[in-house]
C-alpha cells in the first residue's frame, strides 16, 4: 500500500463509529491489504473492552462492599 492509502486509511480510523464498521468491512469482507491490521485492531479492541469491564466490576464491588447501610 503507499502512503497516500495508509493516510486515508489513518483518516478514517479517526471517525468514531465508521472505524469499528470499516474495520469488521477489511476485516472479514473481500480479500483486502488492511485484513490483518483490521483483524489486530479488531482483537485489541476486544481486550481494552474485556480490560475495561474487569476493572469497573472490581470497582463497582468494592464501592458496594464499603458501603454500610
Amino acid at each position: 500500500m503507499s502512503v497516500g492509502e495508509w493516510l486515508i486509511t489513518m483518516l478514517i480510523m479517526i471517525i468514531p463509529i465508521v472505524n469499528i464498521v470499516m474495520l469488521f468491512i477489511w476485516g472479514f469482507g473481500s480479500p483486502d491489504k488492511r485484513r490483518n491490521y483490521a483483524r489486530a485492531s479488531l482483537i485489541w479492541m476486544a481486550i481494552s473492552i474485556g480490560l475495561i469491564i474487569i476493572f469497573y466490576g472490581a470497582i463497582f464491588a468494592l464501592i458496594i462492599s464499603t458501603n454500610s447501610f
